[in-house]
């Protein structure tokens, strides 16, 4: 018989397992944790969308004239927020699935 530990891989260095290791932290729910990362994510895209518009404010008023660097940031800006949004789409997807769940 095959002894298979699920947890082999934390034992690497830089490779992180994929199946979770229950609640960490101070007694804090997985909920809480995912509530806590949507909101880090939500702030660096939010983060990225203003680096983007000052850049933008820097190349109208003369500060810069390095378009390509404006150009990438506002592109950066736009792929986070579009995967944002996909997020969130694909949440209320699987909230509207699980409350038509039948008892």
């Amino acid at each position: 018989m095959v002894n298979f530990d699920p947890n082999i891989s934390s034992g690497m260095p830089g490779i992180q397992s994929p199946i979770p290791q229950g609640p960490t932290g101070a007694g804090k729910s997985t909920f809480v944790q995912a509530v806590e990362t949507a909101g880090k994510y939500v702030s660096q895209v939010n983060e990225m969308q203003n680096g983007a518009d000052a850049s933008i404010q820097d190349l109208l008023s003369g500060k810069t004239s390095d378009i390509n660097s404006v150009v990438s940031a506002v592109a950066k800006a736009d792929v986070s927020f579009k995967l944002l949004v996909g997020v969130r789409n694909k949440l209320i997807e699987a909230y509207k699935q699980t409350m038509n769940m039948p008892l």
